[in-house]
């Protein structure tokens, strides 16, 4: 099973391990780990200043180029505390500019370890109807050319292609009957 948890400092193991296992910050997508001074340390402390840039994007007009958005940290399991935290997705509330070309509406990521089992699908169909329930209609989702993973994971949940924008494939999955 897979769900969508809040960040939560609590479970800072469990993130410290799944930063680790990215290997880096370059396949974090959804992380929102660029919004810290340098990247994520994974400590107790880092952790808990993670939790509190996650916490501050729920205001709308953040600083003139970010928009309202919601983090979450995908687990394995039923979201128990001692579920593994296999990933990250970022839900942005409203597109800007940069969002509509290239963003999109919903950012995210499996770390390497959990790969292949499905997380991203369902972890994706999750973001679309915690979308659903922000009164967003369509959802913009984006992922790099070449990316063949990502695609296929959008076109399975319903993602339609419109256009490739710098670099980026641009595809809209109907978020009507999301919401359960």
């Amino acid at each position: 099973m897979t769900v969508l948890v809040p960040p939560d400092s609590a479970r800072w193991l469990q993130w410290a391990a799944m930063v680790e296992d990215f290997g880096g910050t370059t396949e974090m997508h959804g992380s929102g780990y660029w919004h810290l001074e340098g990247d994520p340390v994974p400590t107790a402390a880092g952790c808990a200043a993670f939790v509190t840039m996650t916490e501050a994007t729920a205001s709308a007009d953040l600083d003139g180029t970010r928009v309202a958005s919601t983090y979450f940290w995908i687990a394995g399991g039923d979201g128990a505390p001692d579920d593994d935290l296999v990933g990250f997705l970022h839900l942005r509330h409203t597109l800007n500019a940069w969002l509509f070309e290239e963003g999109g509406h919903i950012g995210y990521s499996v770390r390497p370890a959990a790969r292949r089992r499905g997380h991203a699908s369902r972890a994706l169909a999750l973001g679309v109807r915690a979308a659903a329930g922000l009164g967003i209609e369509r959802v913009l989702v984006t992922c790099d050319v070449g990316n063949d993973a990502s695609r296929r994971t959008i076109e399975a949940g319903g993602g339609r292609f419109e256009d490739e924008r710098n670099g980026r494939l641009r595809f809209w999955i109907p978020a009507a009957g999301a919401v359960s």
